[in-house]
């Protein structure tokens, strides 16, 4: 049996002074015009009066909101009702018809955020005849008005006072982890109101954030392309609540035993070794790579400084190689393993898609911000696919992001910063098919050096024919189709507890001696450059940007062992990682020296000392002739004794003529600008 609205006022009035007296005034003295009740609190006090708020919410609220009347409170003060029990938590694509005018909870991501915008609630009108005056609330997207008077007059009645609220539209999408594949993500419209959209709830409704909302589901008319409204209805939600999420890996639900399980794992002397095997272990080989994959999912620790600066805990890893060489399967296997990760192929998405958005607002008829994929992975791992075919707008937008890990959107009278506190692991194709390694990779792959230069490690993956790694491949990729490969060494759903146990609980600092060995290793490094024959420019092996990469790789690596303590251990393998990258893709074949230049500008410490060479040999010939030089008579001789190759010398031409140092004044002749 329902209890009818007066029951109810005397009970929430009850309920009030047993439970929430003090907080209402603390309130009230704080000048806050809303209190928030548990449900569960409520449902102890009276169980009725509780499945009542569920059934007919918009009635008991507004009988509650009366209750308060009688403590003193003013005009608009809000009654907020959070702890919904797990009943009343329904998918959005589960939300049907028989959801109207109930009370319910809805969870997801937050994909568009509108601008505050007011809304009318009620308006009053005077008759011109009689001038009584008529109050209309206003319940629909269309302002209405009254048609008839009590005096009987019809027509046009003239406007007094209007009654405003704030009001600002969400566009919630599901979480991925609630999806089965291929499902496409459902979103709901969820409108604001009042203090809901107050400025100290706007860091909680920025793009990107999980949230739980409270609410009463209702239907938006659809309007036909007469003019008429359609018999469809869409739905949408009033929000009572809204409550932000952990975001960062605690939608996995450790129990205890679990939690005993990852410490028995972390004394394993071999879980380095075991946890390198569970990473995709359909993919024979490539360990280096494993280990890197291995560690990106731990990540370093974030550090906020006393002065505001924020140094980034998550490490961004690329691989570049040869067609077939497994460098899709590898991402895939992160995207399925990794908590709150989004895949994204290069040729299939704009910068835009991958950062964030503003666009149309057709309800409120503003802007929006919508988010996009790195914002949606935040505290997750963004896999991009394919990164070669994003055009160089595209990928510019990527540059914030990934070293500040926030994106700041200043559009359509929108200014906002959003996180992207996100891991990026990504996959790109040379330019000609296969990996020169004679060749600087800015050459080879359509990414901007200073893009490149933000990844903590670089790794090459060459198809080189190889008799028993052939065999030892074959043997893998056929037994895993014939559905007699091995179980991986630690199960994948062990491993998403284990980082997630690890995110939450451990955060490993530096020893003096884990310090020592870095700062040994880079000092060394750094020492290293080499003089060219000609006196020319030193060669830097190492740079600050490697330096960090080192930190973050030894903390991922004590993170694995729960340890508190970076260790000299943990040290050496990042330092093994990043000495293995830069053979790789840093060695100038030239000097045989590691010249990070190879990878911030895609020219060499050799090659730039030869280029200088050239442009003085030149400007010297000029000065002497008194006008251009001619190349096979005057030019080669000189550059040749010098020790310059006549490859060397087009390339010299060819970019001094791109900096506008020297022209060709007629075929076969430079001259100094």
């Amino acid at each position: 049996m329902n209890i009818d609205a007066s029951e109810q006022i005397e009970k929430f009035q009850d309920f009030i002074e047993q439970n929430y007296e003090k907080d209402l005034h603390e309130r009230l003295n704080k000048g806050t015009n809303f209190i928030v009740f548990d449900f569960f609190k409520l449902a102890e006090y009276d169980p009725k009066i509780a499945d009542q708020l569920l059934e007919e919410p918009e009635e008991t609220i507004k009988a509650a909101e009366l209750a308060l009347e009688q403590f003193e409170v003013k005009k608009g003060f809000r009654v907020r009702f959070q702890s919904l029990p797990k009943s009343q938590e329904i998918f959005i694509r589960n939300i049907r018809s028989k959801h109207l005018k109930r009370f319910i909870a809805v969870e997801g991501i937050i994909r568009q955020s509108s601008e505050v915008r007011p809304q009318v609630v009620t308006a009053k009108f005077e008759c011109p005849s009689c001038g009584n005056t008529i109050t209309m609330p206003q319940v629909d997207q269309q302002f209405r008005e009254p048609t008839r008077c009590t005096c009987g007059r019809k027509g046009r009645f003239r406007l007094l006072d209007k009654d405003l609220v704030d009001v600002q539209r969400l566009v919630v999408e599901e979480s991925p982890e609630n999806l089965s594949g291929g499902a496409q993500p459902k979103r709901l419209q969820i409108f604001l109101r009042e203090d809901l959209v107050e400025p100290r709830m706007e860091k909680k409704t920025t793009p990107g954030t999980r949230v739980l909302v409270n609410g009463l589901v209702f239907e938006v008319p659809i309007q036909t392309r007469t003019g008429g409204t359609s018999t469809r209805f869409d739905i949408a939600m009033h929000a009572n609540f809204i409550e932000p999420l952990e975001e960062d890996f605690s939608d996995i639900q450790v129990s205890v035993e679990d939690e005993q399980e990852i410490k028995i794992l972390a004394k394993d002397p071999r879980i380095y070794e075991r946890l390198i095997a569970s990473v995709a272990p359909s993919i024979y080989g490539h360990s280096k790579i494993k280990e890197a994959i291995l560690l990106q999912l731990f990540s370093g620790v974030r550090k906020l400084k006393k002065d505001g600066t924020k140094v980034r805990g998550d490490l961004h890893v690329l691989l570049v190689g040869d067609p077939g060489a497994g460098k899709s399967q590898m991402l895939t296997f992160v995207h399925t393993a990794a908590p709150k990760a989004r895949y994204v192929a290069g040729r299939s998405t704009s910068g835009a898609g991958i950062t964030a958005s503003v666009v149309k607002d057709e309800f409120l008829k503003g802007w929006a911000l919508e988010a996009g994929a790195m914002v949606l992975a935040d505290k997750g791992t963004l896999v991009l696919d394919e990164m070669d075919k994003m055009s160089v707008e595209d990928t510019s937008a990527l540059h914030q992001a990934m070293e500040q890990q926030e994106i700041t959107i200043s559009k359509a009278n929108i200014q906002a910063t959003l996180r992207t506190q996100t891991s990026i692991l990504a996959a790109a194709n040379p330019k000609f098919g296969r990996f020169d390694p004679f060749t600087p990779i800015p050459q080879q792959i359509d990414l901007p050096p200073a893009l490149i230069n933000r990844f903590d490690l670089i790794f090459v993956l060459r198809d080189l024919p190889d008799k028993e790694l052939d065999s030892k491949i074959a043997s893998a990729v056929l037994a895993y189709h014939s559905y007699s490969d091995k179980e991986p060494e630690i199960h994948r759903d062990v491993l998403r507890k284990y980082l997630a146990y690890s995110k939450q609980k451990v955060f490993p600092k530096l020893t003096a001696q884990s310090i020592e060995e870095i700062k040994q290793f880079y000092v060394q490094l750094r020492s290293m450059g080499q003089t060219g024959d000609d006196g020319g420019i030193k060669a830097i092996p190492i740079s600050a940007r490697q330096l960090e990469a080192i930190v973050r790789l030894a903390e991922a690596s004590a993170r694995i062992r729960l340890a508190e303590e970076v260790s000299v251990k943990d040290t050496r393998r990042a330092i093994g990682l990043v000495k293995h990258c830069l053979s790789e893709v840093g060695m100038d074949p030239e000097t045989g020296q590691i010249d990070i230049d190879r990878l911030n500008t895609g020219i060499t410490a050799s090659t730039r000392g030869k280029i200088l060479q050239v442009r003085d040999i030149i400007f010297e010939l000029c000065e002497k002739k008194q006008g251009a030089v001619s190349i096979d008579e005057d030019l080669k001789p000189v550059v040749f004794s010098k020790g310059v190759t006549e490859q060397k010398l087009d390339e010299a031409l060819a970019k001094l003529k791109r900096t506008g140092d020297i022209f060709e004044p007629k075929r076969g002749f430079v001259q100094k600008i």
